[in-house]
């Protein structure tokens, strides 16, 4: 082996990528001055400069591991980069990405500058699809994420959940389950998303019309570590349970009873409900998910 090679091993696909006859070959140099100043064949790898690349404006993933990418910078200045990013031409000296977001910050930490990429021919449309594609196919998006991703395919590329499904490899069920997570209240999506609960509790909770139940049920996964198949058993006993709101309507509270309502909820951290009638007696009823939680609002009342 010579000396020129032995020094490509250990430098990744950017090293061996200089001496292939069939990479050169796919390059084809143009006189300066030119808007463009090569032209590279689809699905050939090129040499660009990390400088020239811009930021994907599509990347649905929002946050990156400090920890994994350190891992992948310290792999990238032992072996080099082995999968090329995809980018597409803005101009003779700048690219945009498509997709190796993480890829491309890696490098970056890894003190790269120059980077193996496929240079593409895509619309801002395109740009978007194989972006979301990308990711959500080959990266570990969190449940949010996705149905994020998901929805911005449905409402920018116009797509049906039928023909979404058909793009991402997924049937439409999944994808219904996926963008349902949106109805969520906020604080439980940011819970998913932060992985404090998972896919399974959100599931059980949309099985819940109520926000405010969602949102009890949710602070006592919280609290007391509640597993899927307990939430499961709640959201069956509260499905089945008599209906309350048979007979007579309670009347509507003031505003100032609503807000001692909301004040009692707070303190308890559950769905408290204030009746009252018009002849201004009425009842507090204080809701319990099991002997435990009826042990914490006993202590807080000093039973």
């Amino acid at each position: 082996m010579s000396a020129e090679k032995r020094n490509a091993l250990g430098k990744g696909l950017s090293a061996l990528l200089n001496d292939s006859p069939s990479v050169n070959q796919n390059k084809t140099t143009i006189q300066q001055g030119s808007s463009v100043s090569e032209t590279n064949s689809l699905g050939s790898i090129s040499e660009v400069k990390i400088s020239e690349v811009e930021v994907n404006p599509f990347q649905p993933r929002t946050e990156f591991d400090d920890q994994a990418l350190a891992d992948l910078s310290a792999s990238i200045k032992l072996q080099g980069l082995i999968q090329p990013i995809t980018v597409r031409r803005i101009n003779s000296h700048s690219y945009q990405l498509i997709s190796g977001e993480r890829r491309l910050r890696a490098s970056k930490l890894a003190g790269l500058t120059q980077i193996p990429a496929y240079i593409r021919s895509a619309n801002d449309q395109q740009m978007l699809e194989m972006a979301l594609i990308e990711n959500i196919q080959r990266e570990d998006l969190n449940a949010i994420e996705v149905a994020l991703s998901f929805q911005r395919m449905i409402d920018e590329l116009k797509l049906k959940q039928e023909e979404l499904g058909d793009r991402v490899s997924k049937n439409r069920s999944t994808v219904t389950n996926y963008l349902r997570l949106l109805k969520l209240p906020p604080s439980i999506q940011i819970s998913l998303r932060d992985a404090e609960i998972s896919m399974g509790h959100a599931k059980a909770l949309l099985a819940i019309e109520d926000p405010a139940t969602q949102l009890y049920i949710h602070q006592q996964i919280i609290r007391q570590g509640l597993s899927v198949r307990k939430v499961e058993e709640l959201v069956r006993d509260m499905q089945h349970a008599p209906n309350k709101r048979e007979g007579k309507q309670p009347e509507t509270l003031t505003f100032q009873m609503q807000k001692i309502q909301d004040d009692l909820a707070s303190k308890f951290s559950t769905r408290v409900k204030l009746k009252v009638n018009t002849q201004g007696n009425g009842s507090i009823e204080i809701p319990f998910l099991s002997e435990d939680d009826l042990g914490r609002i006993l202590e807080m009342l000093d039973w």
